[in-house]
C-alpha cells in the first residue's frame, strides 16, 4: 500500500512575512486576529528588520510601490558628429583597438581614448515606469545579510533563508534525521521558473559587457534554475540523496510537490523537500511581463478607480475589475515524511498531498493563453478528496485556492474551470480564496505561497477574503462558487490549490487538513499508534516553539556549511552490498527491484 506524504514542517518567506509558525498567514488575516494575536505577528515582522513601529511594519509588507531606484536601465542609441575623448580601465579597452582609436596612458591602469568622428554611442538611461507595485520581502529584510552569501543571487539566499527556517519548525534537528535514514530515503526538489536574473546571476551575466563590466566566474553557475536544489543539498542539508528541479512555469512549485509526493507514495525516499525560491523584482524581467500585456500597469490602475494616481495596495484584483497581475519574490519549502516514518518520529501533522495532478493544455492557438489542461488537474483533485474523505467533506468541507492572478483572462477562464468541477460534482457555494490579492504573484512560488495559506486556514480556522475587489466582475462563471471581500469563518477538512502556468503547464494538489490526515492514518494504522504519536509529538513541537521564540528574539541564523564536512571518493565504503557515507548512520543498501521479477 502506498505511503502518505505528511506535511511535517512549512518555511520560507514572501511579502508578508516568515513562513513558519503560520506567521506570515496572520499577516494575511490580520484584521481577523485577537489582540495576543496581532501582537504575535508584529513581533514576527519586526523581528526581521528591527522595527517596531505597527504602522511602518504593516505598510512594509503585502503588495506596495518599489522604491524610486528599482528602474530600468536601458540604452539610447547616437551618432557623433565629431571626435569624443574619455578616459577607460586599461582592461577594458578592446583587443585589437578598433580602427582610428588613439590610446595615451594616464598611469598604469588608466588610459585617455580619442575615438573618431562618426561613432556609434551607446549611453544609459533610466527609464519612466509604468510598473510600480509588486510584493516586495518586507521593508529592511535582507537573507543575504544573515549568512556569508558573497556571490549570492538574491533567490538563492531566499532558498537559504526558507529551507533553515522549514527545518526550525520540524523541531527535530536534521543531524538526528541523518543518523536515522538512510542517504538514499532523502531527496530534495527545488528549483524557480525564472532561474536567478539579478547581477549575481545570468542576469549580470548578459548585461555584463553591454554595461561596461567583467563577466565573473560566478555568474553563469549560480544562475542556473536547478541551482536552488544544489544549493540545499550542498550548503543545508549536506545530503547526497535523490535530487532534482522541475519546471512548470507558474505552476513550478505545484511540478515539484508533485514530485515529492510520488517519490514517497513510491517508496523511493521517506523524507522529501520540496520548493521554489523566486526573486523576479528585477527591472529587465517586469519589463519583459509589461511588454507582454501581463502586468497591471499604474495608469491603467488609475483609470480602473477614476483616480489621478494608482492604488498600488489594491494593485492585484483577482476575480474583479482588474488589469492585470503583479509581480512578487516569494520563497516556500515544505518537508514532507511518509506517514509510517512521521508516527514513528513524532513529527507534526501540519497536512497531508495524497497526490498532486499535473496536465497540459493540448492543441491551442496561443502558447500563453489557457487551455483545456486545468478542467482535468481539478477534476481528477475533486474525486480524491471524494473518494478519500466522502462526498458531503468535498460539497461541505472542501474549497478552492485559485490561481488568481488577477488578469481580465484569468477571472473568466479559470471561474469557468472552477464553476464547471464544482457542477460536476454537485458542489455549492465553494468557497474560493486568492491570496495573490495579498502577496501578488511570485512566478513559480506561487504554489508555496497557496500552501502557506492553507495550512494557515485549517490551524486558525479563517479564510481570507479576496479584500483588494470592491465588486466581483460580472463576466465571471460563479454559480457554484462562493467569492468574498471579507475573511470568513472555515473549518475545512480539504484544500484544493489550482496553478496555471505559461505554456499550458496546469497543476492541482489535494491538501488535507491535520484532523482528516490522523484520522486517515488511524485507519490504517490503529489506534495505538496515533497514541504512541501523541506522546511523543509534544517535544516536537516545544521544539519547534524554541526555534520561533529565538527566531523573534532575533537569534535564528539561516543553516550555512559552506566547505564543512567535503566528502571525497576515499570517504565513500563500497561492497558488493551496501554503501557507507559520514554523517549518516544508516547505509545505503543494495535491494533488488521487484519490479524486474518478471524478467527472471
Amino acid at each position: 500500500m502506498p505511503a502518505l506524504p505528511v506535511i511535517t514542517a512549512v518555511g520560507g518567506i514572501n511579502a508578508a512575512g516568515r513562513t513558519s509558525m503560520h506567521h506570515g498567514f496572520h499577516r494575511l488575516v490580520f484584521d481577523a486576529l485577537d489582540d495576543a494575536g496581532r501582537r504575535r505577528t508584529l513581533d514576527a515582522l519586526g523581528a526581521l528588520n528591527g522595527v517596531h513601529s505597527e504602522t511602518a511594519l504593516l505598510n512594509g509588507t503585502l503588495i506596495r510601490g518599489l522604491p524610486e531606484s528599482q528602474r530600468l536601465n536601458m540604452a539610447v542609441n547616437g551618432h557623433s558628429d565629431g571626435p569624443l575623448t574619455l578616459e577607460m580601465r586599461n582592461m577594458d579597452l578592446p583587443d585589437p583597438l578598433p580602427a582610428g582609436w588613439r590610446v595615451e596612458p594616464i598611469n598604469r591602469q588608466r588610459s585617455r581614448v580619442t575615438l573618431p568622428a562618426g561613432a556609434d554611442l551607446r549611453v544609459p538611461t533610466d527609464v519612466t515606469r509604468r510598473v510600480s507595485a509588486a510584493g516586495q520581502l518586507p521593508d529592511g529584510f535582507d537573507p543575504g545579510a544573515l549568512y556569508a552569501s558573497r556571490n549570492h543571487p538574491r533567490a538563492l539566499q531566499m532558498a537559504v533563508y526558507g529551507v533553515s527556517d522549514a527545518f526550525g519548525m520540524l523541531g527535530i534537528p536534521w543531524d538526528s534525521l541523518r543518523g536515522r535514514l538512510a542517504p538514499d530515503e532523502v531527496a530534495v526538489y527545488a528549483s524557480n521558473a525564472m532561474a536567478q536574473l539579478d547581477d549575481n546571476g545570468l542576469g549580470g551575466m548578459m548585461r555584463a559587457p553591454a554595461l561596461g563590466h567583467r563577466t565573473t566566474s560566478k555568474q553563469c553557475p549560480l544562475g542556473l534554475g536547478e541551482m536552488t536544489a544544489d544549493f540545499i543539498n550542498a550548503y543545508v542539508l549536506r545530503s547526497a540523496g535523490s535530487t532534482g528541479g522541475m519546471l512548470g512555469a507558474c505552476a513550478t512549485f505545484l511540478y515539484n510537490l508533485e514530485r515529492g509526493v510520488h517519490a514517497i507514495r513510491q517508496g523511493r525516499a521517506r523524507l522529501v523537500v520540496v520548493g521554489t525560491s523566486e526573486a523576479p523584482l528585477v527591472p529587465e524581467v517586469m519589463e519583459g511581463y509589461r511588454a507582454m500585456g501581463a502586468l497591471a500597469e499604474d495608469e491603467a490602475l488609475a483609470a480602473l478607480d477614476g483616480a489621478a494616481s494608482a492604488d498600488l495596495r489594491r494593485a492585484c484584483r483577482p476575480f474583479g475589475d482588474n488589469c492585470g497581475f503583479t509581480m512578487a519574490e516569494s520563497a516556500q519549502f515544505a518537508v514532507l515524511m511518509d506517514d509510517a516514518l512521521a508516527l514513528e518520529l513524532g513529527a507534526d501533522i501540519l497536512g497531508a498531498v495524497p497526490d498532486v495532478f499535473v496536465h497540459a493544455d493540448g492543441a491551442k492557438k496561443s502558447i500563453s493563453s489557457p487551455g483545456i489542461g486545468n478542467y482535468l488537474t481539478l477534476a481528477r483533485s475533486a474525486n480524491l478528496v471524494r473518494q478519500l474523505l466522502g462526498e458531503d467533506a468535498l460539497r461541505a468541507r472542501s474549497y478552492v485556492h485559485a490561481h488568481g492572478t488577477g488578469t481580465p483572462q484569468n477571472r473568466v477562464t479559470e471561474s469557468h474551470v472552477l464553476n464547471q468541477v464544482a457542477e460536476a460534482f454537485g458542489i455549492r457555494d465553494w468557497p474560493v480564496a486568492a491570496i495573490k490579492a495579498y502577496v501578488g504573484h511570485s512566478l513559480g512560488s506561487a504554489g508555496g505561497d497557496q500552501l502557506a495559506a492553507a495550512l494557515g486556514t485549517f490551524a486558525d480556522g479563517v479564510l481570507p477574503g479576496i479584500a483588494t475587489v470592491e465588486r466581483f466582475a460580472d463576466d465571471l462563471h460563479a454559480d457554484r462558487l462562493s467569492l468574498e471581500q471579507a475573511h470568513r469563518e472555515l473549518r475545512p477538512d480539504a484544500a484544493l490549490l489550482n496553478s496555471k502556468g505559461f505554456g499550458g503547464n496546469n497543476a492541482t494538489a489535494v491538501v488535507l487538513s491535520p484532523n482528516a490526515t490522523t484520522d486517515l492514518l488511524a485507519r490504517r494504522h490503529g489506534g495505538a499508534a496515533l497514541d504512541g504519536w501523541r506522546d511523543k509529538v509534544g517535544a516536537t513541537r516545544a521544539a519547534a516553539g524554541e526555534y520561533d521564540r529565538r527566531a523573534l528574539a532575533g537569534q535564528a541564523l539561516p543553516e550555512y556549511h559552506f566547505n564543512d564536512g567535503v566528502l571525497h571518493g576515499d570517504d565513500v565504503a563500497i561492497s558488493d552490498r551496501e554503501i557507507r557515507l559520514p554523517g549518516w548512520d544508516q547505509p545505503l543498501s543494495f535491494r533488488d527491484d521487484p519490479g524486474f521479477d518478471d524478467y527472471r
